[in-house]
């Protein structure tokens, strides 16, 4: 019993082993920022967080990573893509801290006030 014949192997770039220098499995796609993701995920977290006595300070955190982020991808050449992304943290943690120290002025005021009342009642605080 005869076997059929195998067929041709591939040409360059289709598989491990075809040629010097090939991909192993077609064109390669540049890899994300690891930064980006992580401003990104930062960003949208401390935005979150932002309305829970401020910890939307935080946000901070996904500028520096953004803004690194940025110029690491702008270094590369186009081996890195996420400027996007990168932007997109810079863009939630901006908000993220703008509205942390809203909320902390907030809290500040609240407390102060509550303070003047309790002088202006002539009570030294809350008495149950």
């Amino acid at each position: 019993m005869s076997h059929p014949p195998e067929p041709p192997p591939p040409g360059p770039g289709y598989g491990p082993g075809y040629g010097p220098g090939q991909p192993a499995y077609g064109p390669t796609v540049a890899p994300t920022s690891g930064k980006a993701t992580a401003a990104l995920v930062t960003g949208v977290a401390s935005l979150v967080l932002s309305w829970c006595c401020g910890l939307g300070l935080a946000g901070v955190v996904a500028i520096v990573l953004g803004v690194k982020a940025r110029r690491e991808i702008a270094a590369s050449g186009g081996r890195l893509k996420g400027d996007g992304i990168a932007l997109s943290g810079i863009v939630t943690g901006a908000i993220a801290v703008v509205l942390g120290v809203l909320i902390l002025v907030l809290i500040v005021v609240a407390v102060v006030a509550g303070a003047e009342f309790d002088v202006d009642n002539g009570t030294q605080g809350t008495q149950f």
